[in-house]
């Protein structure tokens, strides 16, 4: 029988022994639970369904849609100077770094390290005999160079790992600009409702000033009464306390959209009544939804994040194997002589081999890191999963709402004619005398509700409409992430 050498049977014991250990990484049932979900299986709902003509993904400046050309300015301004559009943009270059600093672990690392230093001998006659009494220099210099092997993957997964985060932060960028322009854009309509709500209003003043006027002049001519008078009077002011409440909710919005800008209050002043006007039809993408995971920036963001989180599990899957570094230096050492002496040829030392790092007792280390690591992709299959419903969602309630105010505006204008039609009977009914100013106070109340609901109905189906495409994407195109391969669910399991 032939005889195995003792390097051989050393390899072949350190390899077993290895894959022994490394076996244990498999045991207790540690493993994913949550599976990434299919949005193709996710039932959009009839709103979805029949929410009219097919229509192509947004537009990347959706917001011209309201041909206002202040607005244009305003989103614009927000994107360049928003603090956190540069703290997106920060992230991004901390998450490249750290990417570079993964990748580095798959790279051979190089060293020098110089230590120069004067000793002063000690007297004993056992210890540095031949220097004793004598200050010398002891020197040493050594360039070193290291190389992990990265048998098991460990290092590759962890470059991986960053890169994937780095898309996703970036991802999450684009969803921040995304919200941004959302904001900016409703608050613009917000804006614009407190005009229109500020024109009623004074409108209703001028009416109530009329009726005033109206009472005076019956009182003077014999037909009226004081009461009349008192009851014309009585409403004036709560009707310019409405007015100065909406000029001041007009300061107000437009100072929030200075902040939205990223500047100062006096940014505000330059802001004009908005001159919104929506044309734009309800219709949606006919890919919905399964492009959707390619439009919607947090989504996309979710995915990278399940990609990184399953290479965290192959890298924690990796611990359990051996870590093979190659290590070699060389430079020279001496103690005693000059300062440079130390660089002579015969004080060169060089040093090789490989190192192996094998975990044998870990006292569960191993096990809960890749236990949480596990769970980690659990936590975040889940968050896409549920943002995948979150999103269809969105949509849905949009076109519901967008549908719903359109019915709503046309029974909002016949109510708005037929206040408008019992105003003026009430009003011709006072100046002759046939009814009290009690029903013309009534008749003006309708009229200015119904005026409301009308502004209202218009503020709510721009806001809609910008939400509606906030949740198609925006027309921020994203990097798709490769969640449901084969490959990810590989190292998942």
């Amino acid at each position: 029988m032939k005889r195995i050498a003792l390097p051989t049977l050393s390899a072949l014991t350190v390899i077993a022994l290895s894959l022994t250990i490394a076996g244990c990484a498999d045991q207790g049932g540690i493993h994913p639970q949550s599976q990434v979900r299919d949005v193709a299986v996710l039932d959009v709902g009839q709103a979805i369904r029949q929410a009219g003509a097919e229509a192509g993904w947004p537009q990347r400046s959706w917001w011209q849609a309201y041909g206002d050309a202040q607005l244009d300015q305003l989103v614009t301004r927000a994107v360049a100077d928003n603090p956190s559009m540069a703290t997106a943009a920060a992230r991004v270059r901390q998450a490249q770094s750290m990417a570079v600093v993964a990748h580095a672990g798959e790279l051979p690392s190089a060293q020098l390290d110089v230590s120069v230093g004067r000793k002063d001998w000690s007297d004993n006659v056992y210890y540095g005999a031949s220097f004793r009494d004598k200050l010398t220099w002891n020197n040493t210099a050594t360039l070193g160079l290291a190389y992990n092997v990265d048998l098991w993957d460990r290092n590759k997964n962890a470059t991986e790992r960053a890169e994937d985060e780095l898309h996703a932060v970036a991802a999450d960028g684009r969803a921040a600009q995304l919200d941004l322009e959302g904001n900016v854009v409703r608050t613009y309509v917000q804006l614009a409702l407190q005009y229109g709500l500020l024109d009623n209003t004074e409108a209703m003043l001028r009416e109530e000033q009329k009726i005033l006027d109206l009472a005076h002049r019956r009182f003077k001519g014999g037909l009226g009464t004081q009461l009349e008078i008192t009851q014309a009077e009585a409403s004036l002011p709560e009707t310019r306390r409405q007015i100065e409440a909406l000029q001041e909710s007009i300061a107000l919005i437009r100072n929030q959209l200075a902040a939205l800008l990223g500047a100062g209050p006096g940014a505000a002043d330059g802001i004009t009544r908005p001159t919104l006007a929506l044309q734009s039809a309800i219709g949606l993408p006919s890919a919905l939804p399964a492009d959707l995971v390619g439009r919607r920036p947090d989504i996309s963001a979710a995915r990278w994040r399940v990609q990184a989180a399953a290479k965290g599990i192959a890298v924690a899957k990796a611990a359990f194997y051996p870590n093979i570094n190659l290590l070699a230096g060389i430079g020279p050492t001496a103690a005693g002589g000059g300062l440079f002496s130390f660089l002579s040829g015969p004080n060169m030392q060089t040093t090789y081999g490989p190192a192996i790092s094998l975990p044998i007792f870990e006292g569960g280390r191993l096990r809960g890191q890749l236990g949480a690591a596990s769970a980690g992709y659990d936590l975040e299959v889940e968050h896409y999963n549920a943002l995948l419903s979150q999103a269809l969602k969105g949509i849905a309630d949009q076109v519901v709402t967008l549908q719903s105010v359109v019915r709503q505006q046309q029974q909002a204008h016949e109510s708005v004619l037929a206040a408008q039609k019992n105003l003026d009977f009430a009003t011709r009914a006072y100046q002759r005398g046939l009814t009290d100013y009690l029903n013309v106070l009534r008749a003006q109340t309708q009229w200015l509700r119904q005026q409301q609901i009308v502004q209202q109905l218009q503020a709510q189906q721009l806001s809609a409409y910008a939400t509606l495409q906030t949740a198609l994407g925006g027309g921020l195109e994203t990097d798709a992430a490769p969640v449901a391969t084969a490959d990810t669910a590989k190292v998942a399991q």
